[in-house]
């Protein structure tokens, strides 16, 4: 399971990262912070993504079990 979970981790983790970039690029009120605040932001979309790449990875061994 660890294999698929990293595997989904590396999709959810650019996607989460990147959407808090998104949200602090899109905030006028952070504009004159950006250059601090966007390398946190990737950071917590990676770290967020952890959790739910091992609820993804759950879910696709459940299914594919049932197939077998």
């Amino acid at each position: 399971m660890l294999k698929i979970a990293i595997l989904v981790w590396l999709v959810l983790a650019t996607t989460f990262a990147g959407a808090a970039i998104m949200f602090v690029l899109a905030m006028p009120s952070l504009a004159g912070q950006d250059m601090q605040l966007i390398p946190i932001a990737a950071a917590i979309g990676a770290v967020v993504a952890i959790p739910a790449a091992y609820v993804v990875a759950k879910r696709i061994l459940a299914v594919t079990a049932k197939q077998v």
